[in-house]
């Protein structure tokens, strides 16, 4: 399998020059490489039986083939900030911090190096992980006291904590990484980048074991960008204790959502979008064909591995998600369970239709008019939201787009983009059943904000519910990679045939480096 993700995916092994020292563009590439993988070897695993005793770690077997193999960047330890990894960027493994050079350590919080200083060497840290583990205190927004390693008996200075010692009459930037409770897997954690500290002072005191731990207080440097601030001042928003800015409407859905979305404007006056109808579904203004897609006969859930399930045999063998509503790769077209199965709507194969998962706000732009974001972090190949509206015909598309610049109108026949986020993806277009174009104009919900981007962090999936009465066909969106809280959610508009090209191509504003100047 891996061979075969390896060839189909033309995967690049890194010069030396990447392998060593990273940039941005390697960096990405290794994590969506690294999730790639590592979906494809959930998926797998979920259809064999557990192994009594067997301790199945698809992340750690993920690192373990891609470090095999020198699938990896920024191997070279280093003090300060590591090339291509911004503050305030997110992991869902502790195995993605090694495998970009962030914290080698795949289970010690504290990374360290030695320098030579005249004659000798010495340890100093470059690195720190503060996830709870320890007895770690935050003291205010921009400072850590940080626990030595060592348990049950009095800690030594040696190892990890000599380094920290080190350090702080060195004075060398240490980076850190905050472990947060993952709210979508309460056994997880989010790993956020926070950035460069300074190791202030140190000391020596009982730990709540009885036994002498090192304490090592750390300072956040200055004029760095937010990012475990930012945390925190979501989560006030979240527990009510303060008031999120700028707040037009508490819930924009008025209630039609499994969580409430927020209407937001702290840059201008504006008072909010047009008024549209908020509205969750999807409806077909004329009825569609016949679908010759049935669905399953499960009683219970679908389970991986079901060989009788229809469903699953309509998707190659395998369900397309695995836990926590996470596609395992794109597909031109995937079969979800639908009105015709007979399995309850709890089954893991019915992920676009449970409703939004995360905590999202309708925010003002600076340049772009509305945009989407979320409270919450996002993990690589999670469910966002479907595209609501009324399916329409080309001719009627074409008709309202020439009525109003701000149109919201989707369409899914559109050529997909050279996408950077599939290593050696085509340039196809999706396999529709029949050409599905979507109105939000009157009505629609949070996907009528998702704006354009040449450097987008979602892609959309055309997904097909099994319905014995007509065809059910619905389009997607997940997520390319992690996406840290308040980063806005962007997809790309895709290409229309040459023959269109003089209509509807407007400027683009998406600020991205490799932004074409354009969309349609």
């Amino acid at each position: 399998m891996v061979e075969n993700i390896f060839q189909s995916y033309n995967l690049v092994q890194f010069e030396a020059a990447q392998l060593y020292d990273g940039n941005k563009d390697s960096v990405g590439y290794v994590l969506l490489v690294y999730n790639l993988l590592r979906r494809q070897i959930v998926q797998l695993e979920d259809t064999k039986e557990a192994t009594s005793g067997q301790t199945r770690r698809p992340d750690l077997k993920t690192a373990n083939i891609l470090m095999t193999k020198g699938f990896r960047t920024n191997a070279k330890k280093r003090v300060g900030a590591v090339p291509g990894v911004e503050i305030g960027d997110i992991f869902f493994f502790r195995m993605e911090l090694c495998t970009i050079g962030l914290h080698a350590p795949s289970m010690a919080g504290i990374d360290y190096m030695s320098v030579k200083i005249s004659q000798d060497e010495e340890p100093i840290a470059v690195s720190i992980v503060s996830s709870g583990g320890y007895e770690d205190d935050v003291d205010g927004d921009d400072g850590l006291i940080y626990t030595g390693q060592g348990k049950e008996m009095d800690q030594k200075l040696e190892r990890g904590n000599l380094a920290l010692e080190k350090s702080l009459h060195r004075g060398n930037d240490i980076r850190v990484i905050r472990g947060i409770r993952d709210v979508g897997n309460p056994t997880g954690k989010v790993y956020m980048y926070d950035g460069l500290y300074r190791i202030q002072e140190s000391w020596v005191e009982k730990g709540k074991s009885g036994s002498n731990v090192f304490r090592y207080k750390l300072g956040r440097l200055p004029g760095q960008p937010e990012a475990y601030k930012t945390w925190k001042k979501i989560q006030l928003w979240k527990d009510g204790t303060t008031t999120r800015f700028g707040v037009i409407l508490p819930d924009l859905t008025s209630g039609c959502e499994t969580l409430p979305v927020s209407l937001v404007n702290d840059v201008d006056n504006e008072k909010g979008p047009a008024y549209f109808t908020y509205s969750p579904n999807l409806k077909y203004s004329k009825p569609a064909p016949k679908d010759p897609f049935v669905g399953c006969a499960c009683n219970g859930a679908c389970l991986p591995g079901n060989e009788n399930c229809d469903c699953i045999q309509k998707n190659g063998g395998y369900l397309p998600h695995i836990v926590n509503a996470v596609i395992v790769s794109q597909k031109s077209v995937i079969y979800e369970c639908g009105p015709s199965c007979q399995c309850p709507p709890t089954c893991r194969n019915r992920v676009s239709q449970g409703g939004l998962r995360v905590r999202l706000e309708v925010f003002k732009t600076k340049d772009k008019g509305w945009g989407l974001r979320s409270w919450d972090p996002i993990r690589a190949g999670a469910f966002i939201c479907v595209y609501a509206g009324e399916a329409v015909d080309d001719s009627k598309a074409q008709k309202l787009a020439g009525e109003n610049e701000d149109d919201h109108i989707f369409d899914g026949t559109r050529t997909y983009q050279p996408v950077e986020f599939m290593p050696g993806d085509s340039n196809n277009a999706p396999n529709l059943p029949f050409p599905l174009i979507i109105n939000a104009r009157n009505a629609g919900n949070v996907a009528r904000f998702i704006n354009h981007s040449c450097s987008p962090n979602l892609f959309w999936q055309p997904v097909l519910r099994g319905n014995s009465k007509e065809f059910d066909l619905h389009i997607a969106f997940y997520a390319i990679r992690h996406i840290p809280p308040m980063i806005e959610l962007t997809c790309s508009y895709g290409m229309v045939p040459p023959e269109k090209a003089d209509r509807g191509k407007r400027k683009c504003l998406c600020g991205s480096p490799k932004c074409r100047g354009f969309f349609y």
